[in-house]
């Protein structure tokens, strides 16, 4: 096949056939190669995390929750595990023909420190066939509440990092909508999402504030930043969290307040945790 600028020399070629980065014929055409870069951007953020984790832990574990095809988790395997000693990345997924069709692949890759997992929420957090604790927690593009699964199952397994690109909220604007008329004689705050693309977008918005404040009253460092531009994708919010053990003083407080403030007190039980993570 014929050398390409944007494949690295370590990558496998059959991996990149199966996400369809590459064609049949091993070509990479103009879609594939904006996925090429999308993918090497973030793994461009998670590469040093694995580097600081595998400083204290020589066989640490990697868990992307609610894998899907488990794209992301193949191609972190494929760039950074394979080369090391040790290492592994478990994908977990409640569709049970995704994760036989990924558990094939890792088979035919040889990739033999990949495993999958058919499990729910809760039996992610309490199965037997995980680790007690885990180093890294990823989650990309997992859609509504399909986050907040993830970073419910990061506290409990006391990861040092969660590296998260929501995608799809729904859940809060929901409940702005059913509460949008008490919220009218409450707050002149509701103005901000009278109007239904105004309560999608808010909706959206406010969830990722509420996701950051719940880590940062857990004892998280946040960070949040573009994926990638936004003439790619929408779905471009990266939260990046790591464990210091120093909650923010207000983080809980302000939580409850904006609960409070934009009559989403329904949510309290989902945003509001007192974890002592680690």
């Amino acid at each position: 096949m014929t050398s390409i600028p944007e494949i690295r020399p370590n990558q496998s070629i059959a991996l990149l056939k199966a996400l369809h980065i590459l064609t049949r014929d091993g070509k990479l055409n103009q879609d594939s190669r904006r996925k090429l870069k999308q993918v090497y951007h973030l793994y461009q953020f998670i590469e040093p995390l694995l580097n600081d984790v595998m400083l204290q832990n020589p066989d640490p574990t990697l868990v992307d929750h609610g894998a899907g095809k488990s794209y992301l988790g193949f191609i972190l395997y494929d760039l950074f595990t394979k080369q090391q000693e040790a290492g592994r990345v478990i994908g977990i997924e409640t569709r049970a023909e995704l994760v036989e069709k990924s558990r094939q692949l890792a088979a035919d890759l040889n990739f033999s420190r990949m495993d999958f997992q058919h499990l729910s929420v809760e039996e992610s957090i309490t199965s037997d066939t995980l680790p007690s604790k885990v180093d890294i927690v990823t989650a990309l593009h997992a859609c509504n509440t399909a986050t907040d699964d993830a970073i419910q199952f990061g506290l409990k397994k006391q990861a040092k990092y969660m590296v998260l690109v929501p995608c799809c909220q729904a859940e809060v604007a929901e409940v702005l909508r059913q509460h949008k008329n008490e919220s009218f004689a409450k707050t002149p705050l509701s103005e901000i999402w009278r109007h239904p693309i105004h309560t999608r977008e808010f909706g959206s918005q406010i969830t990722n504030v509420l996701r950051c404040l719940q880590l940062e009253a857990a004892g998280y460092q946040v960070t949040v930043t573009e994926l990638v531009g936004w003439e790619h994708s929408m779905k471009n919010e990266l939260i990046i969290a790591k464990y210091t053990g120093q909650a923010r003083k207000n983080a809980q407080e302000r939580l409850t307040s904006i609960l409070q403030a934009l009559n989403l007190e329904a949510l309290q039980s989902r945003f509001c945790h007192n974890h002592q993570v680690i």
